[in-house]
């Protein structure tokens, strides 16, 4: 994707308006995430009231590129709201969300599709709808059933690789 796609996906994302929970003042929606494959950590006010803040999303955006090609997309705000969210409803507002897996390009799919048996075909990380993540200090499951009562896309629950699936595609469950 080339930069001026990419910043015209980021600066389309601002006008998107709040997704759910919308805040009735200016409270700032802060999240503190570390990629366990960069081992970068970002910790930045993505949302102050019901306004996206475009230099956090462009910020966000590079932080979850394909770790694999360098390639950034528009990540979906409301990805961002539903972490957010997980963690006020687990209890952990200050928690540092552990990233997985973020965006991946259509290469770095089919890639990881020829290796693993458990990478969809039309995965929702190619459209920068999904994340797959660990909330320090919850538990796996205590996520999950968070994540499913929000009810806002789908959530696959993975016990033995420590981590969720969460996306902002259509409601469903799974558990592998």
């Amino acid at each position: 994707m080339n930069r001026r796609h990419f910043l015209g996906l980021a600066l389309s994302a601002v006008t998107v308006p709040a997704f759910a929970n919308s805040t009735k003042n200016d409270q700032s929606r802060i999240l503190s995430l570390r990629h366990l494959h960069t081992d970068e950590k970002i910790r930045v006010a993505y949302r102050v009231g019901d306004h996206y803040q475009r230099d956090a999303l462009e910020r966000l955006n590079n932080f979850l590129r394909d770790h694999r090609s360098g390639d950034v997309t528009a990540i979906d705000p409301r990805l961002f709201d539903l972490l957010h969210d997980l963690q006020v409803r687990t209890g952990h507002p200050d928690a540092e969300f552990e990233i997985f897996s973020a965006y991946r390009s259509p290469k770095t799919n089919a890639m990881l599709r020829r290796t693993s048996g458990r990478v969809a075909r039309r995965s929702l990380h190619m459209s920068g709808k999904a994340l797959d993540i660990r909330l320090t200090g919850c538990s796996n499951r205590k996520l999950r059933d968070s994540a499913m009562a929000l009810s806002r896309g789908g959530v696959g629950y993975y016990p033995r690789s420590s981590f969720l699936h969460v996306d902002t595609g259509q409601v469903r469950s799974w558990r592998a």
